[in-house]
């Protein structure tokens, strides 16, 4: 167990803090899948981890349906029928729009991961089929739909967000892959269809997760990160 600074000064740096930086900086997106299905064990470790997430009252609003094997398979066939079928419906309102810097990064993200798989700047078919592997959870042997209590509105997506966060780094510190997804959560009634989500439950985003197919192009991707110094406006 690593002993933390109990009283005075914070330590510069502790063996706690180093690694929780150290997963922070090598986690990443993963976008492709290796079809081995993990042991139900390790996926309760993580879920009990990402539990201690802190939330508003500490409500932990957060309710997750995790789809594996044939419920799997169901969902990415429903799932692409309905992409084919109409327009997207989500639960909660997308961003209006991207805007600055937020449009750059955006921007930047995506050339970044066409590079990477050999998509060439201006083929709308290419793209649109890797954007579309979203929709088979990039191979992934689980995915986790992400709800919250709809009562609680913007707050229990915020608390949501931070468990994902949480998830998605006990995850990588057991040598798991994943990606969270929010396109998932553009077809509410197929995942309330498939999973049995209640009407009661905002669908947030999704986790699919597994082992990474680390010889895939999609997976040499990374994104870069701004200095902090652009996040902060100091007060004192």
């Amino acid at each position: 167990m690593t002993t933390l600074p109990a009283t005075g000064a914070p330590a510069a740096a502790t063996p706690a803090f180093d690694t929780v930086a150290a997963l922070l900086h090598s986690r990443y997106s993963c976008r492709a899948f290796l079809p081995v299905p993990l042991p139900r064990a390790t996926i309760e470790r993580i879920l009990a981890a990402a539990q201690r997430t802190a939330s508003w009252c500490n409500a932990q609003p957060w309710q997750l349906h995790i789809a594996s094997g044939a419920t799997l398979q169901a969902l990415r066939t429903a799932l692409q029928a309905r992409v084919a079928g109409g327009p997207p419906a989500p639960d909660l309102p997308w961003p209006r729009e991207y805007r600055g810097v937020y449009q750059e990064r955006r921007r930047e993200c995506g050339l970044g991961l066409y590079d990477a798989v050999g998509i060439a700047r201006g083929d709308r078919a290419a793209s649109a089929l890797q954007a579309a592997q979203n929709f088979t959870m990039f191979g992934a042997p689980h995915v986790a739909v992400v709800t919250s209590d709809e009562a609680l509105g913007p707050y229990g997506a915020v608390d949501c967000g931070a468990y994902v966060a949480n998830f998605l780094l006990a995850a990588h510190s057991l040598g798991v892959a994943s990606i969270a997804q929010a396109a998932l959560a553009a077809y509410p009634d197929v995942l309330r269809s498939v999973l049995g989500v209640g009407d009661d439950r905002s669908v947030v985003c999704a986790i699919s997760f597994g082992m990474a197919d680390a010889a895939h192009p999609a997976n040499q991707f990374r994104t870069t990160r701004a200095d902090p110094t652009h996040s902060v406006v100091w007060r004192d």
